[in-house]
């Protein structure tokens, strides 16, 4: 049973917004110290992703864990009314026990609509990176943050990677000459 009144979970559910949150704040601060440059919420991608960094071709993701169902098994869309008992919370992300049937349908919504930006930004040829909010815990927060970082180290060294051209018939002459260090 919920504690507060209707009037009470309205204000408190009204005060949640969607920009600048703790767990966004830290991440910025975490790559910004790290020498990344980035831009927020850019207007022209899918999503509107927390953090996009151009240079990288990557755009950051920063999600809480309760809005967009992290970690959480929610039935099939076809069996929503039978089977509201079949929701499988994680120990980040509680399904609330009141309206439950609305809360099911609109974590369903946020986790189709997050996989469908996803595709749409990876069509046009941008790395995704998804930080959950349970993983910015100050137990596991250097990590996460150091694990960001590598990964857009490693995209940056992917993209830029030296391509070889090989020329067939070159191929074909060093096969002929004799090696240095013949037996």
């Amino acid at each position: 049973m919920d504690k507060l009144t209707p009037q009470q979970r309205h204000k408190n559910m009204a005060a949640i917004h969607s920009k600048d949150t703790k767990p966004e704040m830290i991440v910025r601060r975490g790559l910004w110290a790290r020498g990344f440059r980035y831009r927020l919420n850019h207007k022209r991608l899918p999503g509107h992703p927390d953090l996009v960094l151009r240079k990288y071709r990557t755009c950051i993701f920063v999600n809480g864990c309760f809005w967009h169902g992290h970690h959480v098994t929610l039935p099939q869309l076809s069996d929503v009314r039978s089977k509201m008992e079949d929701v499988v919370n994680s120990e980040c992300c509680k399904i609330p026990k009141t309206n439950r049937e609305f809360w099911v349908a609109k974590i369903r919504r946020n986790k189709e609509r997050d996989k469908e930006e996803q595709r749409k930004l990876a069509e046009m040829g941008w790395h995704c990176i998804t930080v959950w909010e349970c993983e910015l815990k100050p137990s596991k927060r250097e990590e996460t943050l150091e694990s960001i970082a590598f990964t857009l180290n490693h995209i940056w060294l992917q993209d830029h990677r030296a391509k070889v051209i090989t020329n067939p018939e070159s191929e074909e002459e060093d096969m002929r000459m004799p090696m240095a260090a013949e037996e």
